[in-house]
């Protein structure tokens, strides 16, 4: 072998270890690389089983939530009891858990102090047996430590107590563009000169009173039904009595001129339709006349003959 082919080939041979050591070194260097990140991932629970893992991921939760707060069931009987456990994430001492119970209709059932054990667990147990607990719903279970940004609350379902009936608002009377209310009655009308302003039913005195803005003389016509008022024989007119009127005793239409300027008008019968209160008041009457009569004829009987 001559020199040239010696020098070539200890340039081959001097390529290929430089080559060899590279790739070993890349190798090296990545292997590092995975090492410090692996170092850097949060620990992995290998063998675990599915519920531990649950489990694991819970309690991991549990410590980045202020308070947490739950129940053993979702839905109660109103004679059951009612588990209540929670976590507070960080404790401080001297510090009690709030539970406050709220019923479907936003009343309070409840309040209970509970003690925080030193790992941040607290449980309680609440009795749905009693008045505060009858009726059917979501009732909501809140839990406050210390301030308003700790707190935290779990709803449940009772069944088979009584169900919840909601206030219904008294329903207003709609009347029609030709009627006015009166005492939530609808009395048909029409006028011209003025217009009506309200109209109330006077029980005492048996009439309608209705106020009206008489800018001019005019005509105000009314006709209540028979239920409402019946018998119309007079009209008074700011107090005095009326003879510019006609009555119509079988439509029960009564027809009124007015002079400008006038402010009531009352249209006076022999029967006008009670209000409620005046209903009640005759059924407790005649209730109290039929107990006085039943009593004074136990007395009698019980009176020996001689």
């Amino acid at each position: 072998m001559n020199s040239r082919t010696s020098f070539a080939l200890l340039a081959l041979l001097t390529a290929v270890g430089t080559l060899t050591m590279s790739s070993a070194y890349a190798d090296q260097h990545q292997s590092t690389m995975h090492m410090e990140e692996k170092q850097n991932l949060p620990p992995a629970c290998v063998q675990c089983d599915p519920e531990n893992a649950k489990t694991s991921a819970k309690t991991s939760l549990m410590k980045s939530i202020p308070i947490s707060v739950w129940t053993d069931k979702a839905e109660y009987g109103h004679n059951d009891m009612i588990r209540v456990m929670g976590q507070v994430a960080n404790t401080a001492s001297g510090f009690s858990v709030t539970v406050t119970v709220v019923s479907p209709i936003n009343s309070i059932v409840t309040i209970d102090q509970v003690s925080v054990a030193e790992d941040g667990s607290f449980e309680t147990m609440l009795n749905t047996a009693g008045t505060l607990w009858k009726y059917d719903g979501t009732y909501t279970i809140k839990a406050n430590y210390g301030s308003t940004e700790k707190s935290n609350k779990v709803q449940v379902e009772l069944i088979g107590g009584e169900a919840m009936v909601k206030p219904t608002t008294p329903s207003t009377t709609t009347c029609g563009v030709n009627e006015i209310t009166a005492n939530g009655k609808c009395i048909p009308y029409s006028i011209t000169g003025g217009t009506v302003t309200s109209a109330k039913i006077n029980t005492n005195d048996k009439s309608i009173v209705i106020s009206i803005n008489a800018k001019n003389d005019g005509t105000l016509t009314v006709t209540p039904a028979k239920s409402v008022q019946d018998g119309i024989f007079m009209v008074l007119v700011d107090g005095e009595e009326w003879d510019d009127v006609q009555i119509d005793k079988v439509t029960n239409k009564v027809t009124i001129m007015f002079l400008a300027g006038a402010e009531k008008i009352e249209i006076i019968g022999t029967f006008v339709v009670p209000e409620f209160g005046t209903i009640a008041a005759m059924i407790l009457a005649v209730a109290v006349i039929s107990i006085i009569a039943i009593t004074a004829k136990s007395r009698l009987s019980i009176i020996p003959r001689y």
